[in-house]
């Protein structure tokens, strides 16, 4: 079993950064890809960003690409989400996945959540 809890969300100016971090307890030893998605109110969740167990590869929504940066330490078992240049329309909860089997943008795939984390840009 894993849980997953996000911290660092907030509200901040456009063109402001956040850093958000998820917290994992994992109760099996497993390599898990760590993901974060977004939804925003009356949206669909949307994927924002993966990265595989072993940090070398990430992936992105186009949105993301360039202001968000995923990032890993599996010795403290937490991932990160850096973002930079926000805009109004990153407001949105943001929640932190894992998936044990590799890193995907599909939601589906991912079978931990955390509760997540508000994130909120004023213009």
């Amino acid at each position: 079993q894993v849980h997953l809890t996000e911290s660092g969300g907030g509200l901040v100016q456009t063109g402001g950064s956040l850093s958000l971090s998820c917290a994992a307890s994992i109760g099996r030893a497993g390599s898990y890809g760590m993901a974060w998605f977004r939804q925003a109110p009356g949206e669909e969740r949307e994927f924002v960003a993966a990265i595989t167990w072993s940090g070398f590869t990430t992936y992105y929504a186009p949105f993301a690409r360039g202001r968000f940066t995923i990032s890993r330490d599996n010795d403290k078992k937490m991932a990160f989400l850096q973002m930079y240049e926000l805009k109004p329309e990153d407001t949105a909860v943001y929640y932190c996945a894992a998936h044990d089997g590799g890193a995907t943008m599909n939601d589906d795939d991912y079978e931990y959540w955390g509760q997540g984390t508000q994130v909120t840009v004023s213009s």
